[in-house]
């Protein structure tokens, strides 16, 4: 017996087709999924309020705001479902990237840094503005050689356990690993309010929890082993509803 299977639960709540990549909402509890569709109750909308305060807000030194070059955030709808994705430099940026890149080069100011309070309420306004249009990013061209390294991180065995993300979101979707239901393993609610946290965190930190969790090494937030494996995932999710700000476990 694998160590995989000593972990998992032979439990199926979910029935996923083998190979069937299905929206994160679809392995939540009907509590949690209330909670996810509920604006009032739902406190990831905290940090949706204060994101589009910033987007309205100019920084010191009389530069414009993100709604000075932009217009209102709701301009902003479908701008998410095409993140990650290859910059003129040549660089792979997630929606976070494109942001800080934006505030350093236009607004002349110093960025946020990954997993500040204000980048994830930013980046979680300008997602929300895309909730429920189906991801659809680049895969050809200058991306092509960015999927192909997400895909070799995602079956990669990593770790004292020498595990592999696909044999969790792949080959146990819908089993239970301890008290979670093993989901698609895609990232379409991120930035994400996680319970386990108490607060909102970026896709990044969701993956460092899963490297921590097989003992493997933690890559830097935001630095290209995780970005990579961000667009693999979001290739996965191709056609599957933005649900940020998302609610899990």
């Amino acid at each position: 017996m694998t160590r995989l299977a000593v972990l998992v639960l032979l439990l199926a709540p979910t029935v996923v087709a083998a190979g069937e990549v299905r929206a994160p909402a679809t392995f939540l509890s009907p509590d949690l999924r209330a909670l996810q569709d509920d604006p009032s109750r739902h406190p990831g909308w905290l940090w949706i309020d204060t994101g589009e305060a910033l987007w309205r807000a100019a920084p010191a030194g009389g530069r414009p705001s993100c709604q000075g070059c932009h217009g209102d955030i709701t301009g902003m709808r479908g701008v998410a479902t095409r993140y990650p994705q290859v910059a003129q430099t040549g660089d792979l940026l997630n929606l976070e990237g494109r942001i800080e890149t934006c505030r350093s080069r236009h607004q002349q100011a110093p960025g946020f840094g990954y997993e500040s309070e204000a980048l994830l309420s930013l980046t979680a306004a300008i997602a929300l503005q895309s909730r429920g249009l189906p991801v659809s990013v680049a895969t050809d061209g200058p991306a092509a050689r960015f999927v192909a390294e997400g895909r070799r991180l995602y079956t990669l065995r990593q770790g004292q356990l020498n595990l592999s993300c696909a044999q969790c979101h792949d080959e146990n979707v819908g089993l239970r690993l301890r008290g979670d239901v093993i989901s698609s393993g895609v990232g379409t609610g991120f930035p994400a309010y996680r319970l386990e946290w108490n607060t909102m965190g970026s896709l990044h930190r969701r993956l460092r929890a899963c490297s921590l969790g097989v003992r493997a090494t933690q890559f830097p937030l935001g630095g290209p082993d995780y970005l990579a494996l961000e667009l693999y995932l979001a290739v996965r999710a191709k056609g599957l509803p933005v649900e940020t700000p998302g609610i899990r476990r």
